[in-house]
């Protein structure tokens, strides 16, 4: 059976998941140690996932992969590759993504999935670009207020999807990000955004975090 190689707080992972949960294809879950560099450099060269494994081989890129996946372009895949306003759109998911990574970062390190070696391989590679994780949360606040707008804009697109009536890859990028802030204590979506990805989770059978827990 084809497997993918996944961490399970990953956006990148998550865009894999809820494809695959969509698509309704079956497949083995291999959750990886976030310190595991030898996984993904035995499949695939080098430390980077998502990784689908099936009968073609090994391969990376998470929107590569539900390309490929997305055959019958069920989610419009192919259509999004090809249109026009593919980039804005990336853009957007890239600043959508920049407060959120700062608010759940500090609380991910936490959770079941990172052992106490897998939390000082993230420090260790995410403290030099960000900053000491005790100054993301003092800057909590600096990055809601960033988070705003981006969501304000995010609401006056459903409809009840994102700009379509029915669940796209766009759905599926934007979760995979706002999923994370999920974790984050005190931190409250409005209630269309909640209910929006309630719809994608039921659609896609996602659970964010179950497998942990198995």
């Amino acid at each position: 059976m084809s497997a993918l190689y996944h961490f399970p707080h990953c956006p990148y992972c998550i865009r894999v998941r809820l494809a695959l949960g969509y698509l309704d294809i079956p497949y083995v879950s291999n959750v990886i140690s976030y310190d595991d560099e030898a996984t993904p450099t035995d499949l695939i060269g080098k430390k980077m996932l998502p990784i689908w494994e099936d009968s073609d081989g090994a391969m990376c890129e998470s929107l590569d992969i539900i390309l490929k996946l997305d055959s019958e372009n069920q989610l419009a895949t192919k259509d999004f590759y090809a249109s026009a306003d593919r980039k804005g759109f990336e853009d957007y998911l890239d600043q959508l993504g920049k407060p959120i990574h700062s608010l759940a970062w500090p609380v991910w390190i936490y959770t079941k999935e990172f052992s106490a070696s897998a939390r000082d391989y993230v420090l260790k590679k995410k403290e030099p670009k960000r900053g000491p994780f005790k100054n993301l949360v003092a800057r909590k606040e600096d990055f809601l207020k960033d988070l705003a707008p981006l969501l304000h804009k995010l609401e006056q697109e459903l409809i009840p999807f994102y700009q379509s009536s029915n669940l796209t890859i766009k759905d599926i990028l934007l979760a995979a990000h706002l999923w994370g802030l999920y974790v984050v204590p005190e931190f409250q979506f409005s209630e269309s955004i909640h209910k929006y990805l309630q719809k994608i989770k039921k659609q896609c059978l996602f659970n964010y975090t179950d497998e942990l827990w198995l």
